[in-house]
């Protein structure tokens, strides 16, 4: 995938980001089935494969009492932008921004196998989740089922911990039922 060079100049992001973060860049998946929606409405996509897995993850940690909510899912190159536009038009610098979210182009998101999640009782997309049994559990299954956390404390790309941001491994096969 080309960088989006338009994209990024228009947002401010700098042009050797991707390199000096160590990220490659994340190609939009084209197969997508929803799992459901959003608070606000937004569908939640992921790869069938990427479903089956999140289903049998999910369902595992219920018959733990634990309850998994996907917050986010698939998000397109634009999408990702719109949230980047959204955040520069409140007044946060492109560096702040880049800490917590990708560049258009390079988000996990863009596969279709990334979720952000959450449980009961905790705000979504904060660092509160890494303090919940539903974390402690995925730390302790997801693995299992294909996902990993893919931003843990101090990782190697410089992007902020995200306890709630969990990616399938696409080699990775999900449990028989």
């Amino acid at each position: 995938m080309k960088e989006p060079a338009s994209l990024w100049n228009e947002l401010g992001i700098p042009a050797d980001y991707a390199a000096r973060r160590g990220l490659l860049p994340q190609p939009e998946a084209t197969q997508l089935i929803r799992i459901g929606v959003t608070t606000d409405g937004r569908e939640l996509l992921l790869t069938p494969t990427t479903a089956i897995a999140w289903e049998q993850m999910q369902r595992a940690a219920e018959t733990n009492g634990i309850a998994l909510q996907a917050v986010s899912a698939f998000r397109s190159v634009a999408r990702q932008a719109e949230i980047i536009r959204a955040k520069l038009t409140r007044g946060e610098t492109i560096e702040a921004i880049l800490a917590v979210n990708a560049a258009p182009g390079y988000s996990e998101h863009h596969t279709g196998r990334a979720l952000d999640l959450n449980t009961p009782g905790c705000l979504p997309l904060t660092e509160d989740f890494a303090k919940t049994t539903a974390f402690g559990w995925l730390t302790g299954h997801a693995t299992r089922f294909g996902f990993r956390l893919s931003f843990p404390r101090e990782n190697s790309h410089g992007i902020a911990f995200e306890p709630w941001h969990w990616c399938w491994v696409e080699t990775s096969a999900p449990i028989k039922s």
